[in-house]
């Protein structure tokens, strides 16, 4: 009997470790093993960009990795402030708001470096069958995604944030009514090697941590106004860029926070300065990432007509989608003539004054620098509709004219939406975005921003409090 037992015992250890080195799961608890890792931060991200998630311990990890897990689907159902959306169809009180299924994605695990034994993974939002949740920002670029695939391109994008620095808590912030806030640093110093040395600890925290997280930070400076920074990503393959965008700014904010510190991506926090951008520089590949589709050595100035497509289905389309660029009512105080934002739909090489910028003339570093995004974008919106129109373009031929030479705030080019109001009315009535980028999200997209707006015209803002209160 005991013979008999250990040899039908043999085969059922040596299934089971067959069925283990079939289960993709089983590396990454491993991995998080070898890591010291003692629990998981899980997070999906919401039609604002903002990251919404929580700690889970390792079992519940590895049960939530191999099935799946339930998280509330108010996340698509309030806006920045948790104030519940009253006209959204996905979710409400009339659904009862019930869970959604969320999926880990496993290929974006990474350790959080300011935080002991504390690994980081996003997740997808799926339905029951496990297609895409049609509202979910990350699965709409990962169907514009697909498509650019399709039609036998890799798109590689780089984001670039400038953000500002201050020395407020989120309580100081309130005690001062968000007014007269203390910066980092004073004045206005641009590409300044002085201030980021004077500031040296905070900025190799802010480097070390950010590439320590997998985010490849480029280049850091200062931008011009006080406290002010700039930070390039390294280009990447499409969805990864996208993550590492949305990861950078939470980085960022978390990082300052453990030195009393606040960033703001606010796109305009002043009337006085700059506001802050979130360029996207952007080129497609050919699938096995060898050749630059934007570049053509025999044509002029080396651009291909494959990016002159490009650039025309950008331009033309630009308006209409430009309430997928700018999604908030400060967005558009950013698009201010001669602030370094764009107020009309243009392009022109080496040129800052365009919405599109075209830089470069070899074929490694051909790419158009996509002006028009703000710091306040939702990296996976902005992206999949600028990826959307310039595959479009191409699809359709569409010719972007001559570059613009000089300023291009002087320009007689298509003017961008001056409000959100009207950004959203124009959105509305193209019926190209619903083809691009699906009925469901842009219908919910539109009700959430119809939302916002309506937040604003009925707030009574400190400029109203100073010209009325006492003469009117």
């Amino acid at each position: 009997m005991p013979r008999a037992a250990r040899v039908t015992r043999r085969p059922a250890r040596a299934k089971k470790q067959a069925r283990s080195e079939e289960d993709p799961v089983e590396p990454v608890l491993r991995w998080l093993r070898e890591k010291g890792a003692t629990q998981v931060k899980i997070a999906g991200v919401d039609l604002d960009g903002v990251l919404r998630g929580k700690y889970v311990s390792l079992e519940k990890f590895a049960s939530a990795a191999r099935g799946g897990l339930g998280f509330c689907d108010v996340v698509f159902g309030w806006d920045l402030a948790d104030d519940l959306y009253d006209n959204a169809r996905v979710t409400g009180w009339h659904t009862g708001y019930p869970d959604l299924q969320a999926r880990i994605d496993l290929s974006t695990a990474r350790m959080i470096p300011w935080e002991p034994a504390t690994a980081a993974f996003l997740l997808d939002f799926v339905m029951p069958d496990g297609s895409d949740y049609e509202p979910s920002p990350r699965a709409l670029l990962r169907r514009v995604g697909e498509r650019a695939r399709a039609m036998g391109f890799l798109p590689k994008f780089g984001s670039e944030y400038e953000f500002f620095i201050f020395r407020e808590t989120p309580s100081s912030l309130r005690a001062k009514g968000f007014q007269n806030l203390e910066t980092l640093d004073p004045g206005m110093f641009g590409y300044s090697w002085l201030r980021t040395s004077q500031s040296s600890d905070l900025v190799h925290a802010l480097l070390d941590g950010c590439n320590a997280f997998g985010l490849d930070v480029e280049g850091f400076h200062t931008e011009t106004g006080p406290g002010v920074y700039e930070t390039a990503i390294r280009y990447d393959v499409l969805e990864p860029a996208a993550d590492k965008s949305v990861l950078f700014k939470s980085a960022v904010k978390e990082i300052c926070a453990r030195c009393d510190l606040t960033a703001c991506f606010m796109s305009k926090p002043s009337a006085r300065l700059p506001g802050c951008s979130g360029h996207v520089h952007q080129s497609l590949w050919t699938l096995d990432g060898a050749r630059n589709a934007f570049h053509d050595p025999r044509a002029d100035h080396g651009l291909s007509e494959t990016f002159r497509h490009y650039l025309g289905g950008q331009l033309r389309l630009m308006p209409e989608l430009t309430a997928l660029y700018w999604p908030n009512v400060n967005s558009y105080k950013r698009s201010v003539e001669n602030t370094w934002a764009p107020t009309s739909a243009t392009w022109g090489r080496e040129n800052r004054t365009c919405a599109l910028r075209v830089i470069g003339i070899d074929p490694k570093s051909m790419r158009v620098e996509f002006r028009l995004l703000g710091a306040d974008m939702n990296p996976y919106v902005g992206m999949a509709a600028s990826l959307a129109a310039g595959l479009w373009g191409i699809e359709n031929r569409i010719d972007p004219g001559e570059p613009v030479t000089g300023n291009a705030y002087r320009s007689d080019a298509a003017p961008l939406p001056r409000n959100l109001r009207d950004a959203v009315a124009l959105l509305d009535r193209s019926t190209v975005a619903r083809e691009l980028l699906g009925e469901e999200f842009v219908d919910h997209y539109l009700r959430t921003r119809t939302w916002e707006v309506r937040q604003y015209e009925r707030a009574v803002t400190t400029w109203e409090l100073e010209r009325y209160f006492e003469l009117a």
